[in-house]
């Protein structure tokens, strides 16, 4: 979890911001839907074609072109 969402006095915290840790397992030409992007983390909330969620490092993605 990143440090911005936990609140730490000495040494109990106490978490600000709800946070899933799931990771999504995905294959080169997977196609994903971006649901969030979490630009400062390097990971974002996506949803693949079966309906499962989970974070994916956006170094492993790139944007699809529109189609005509």
């Amino acid at each position: 979890m990143p440090a911005r969402h936990i609140d730490i006095d000495g040494t109990a915290g106490m978490v600000r911001t709800g946070y899933d840790t799931t990771e999504l397992p995905a294959r080169a030409g997977d196609v994903v839907e971006i649901l969030a992007d979490d630009a400062e983390s390097g990971w974002s909330w996506c949803r693949d074609a079966t309906g499962r969620e989970g974070w994916v490092p956006n170094r492993a993605l790139a944007r699809m072109s529109p189609h005509p």
